[in-house]
């Protein structure tokens, strides 16, 4: 079982993703994939340390599904890769 991170430590997680979410668009007229590698990183410390978030990520990927499943290709999310084992192995059985 994990345990709950100090409650400083998990707003300052919190304060860093949102501002790598922020800096993200300006970091995308550079050269390279840095926008979306900062988009990734601030969107996996905001759900990681927000009940809220991920409570609205549930339901935008109950809502549209597509859009939860490139966003969990994306983020390369545990419970997304056992969703796509299981539903290999029954389409196989």
């Amino acid at each position: 079982m994990r345990r709950k991170p100090n409650p400083l430590l998990r707003i300052a997680l919190l304060v860093s993703g949102v501002l790598l979410l922020i800096a993200a668009p300006l970091a995308s007229p550079l050269p390279g994939p840095g926008g979306t590698l900062l988009a990734a990183a601030g969107i996996i410390l905001i759900l990681r340390n927000s009940a809220w978030a991920r409570h609205r990520f549930v339901r935008i990927k109950a809502r549209w599904p597509r859009v939860g499943d490139l966003i969990d290709r994306i983020l390369v999310r545990a419970s997304a890769k056992r969703r796509r084992q299981r539903a290999k192995s029954v389409a196989a059985n």
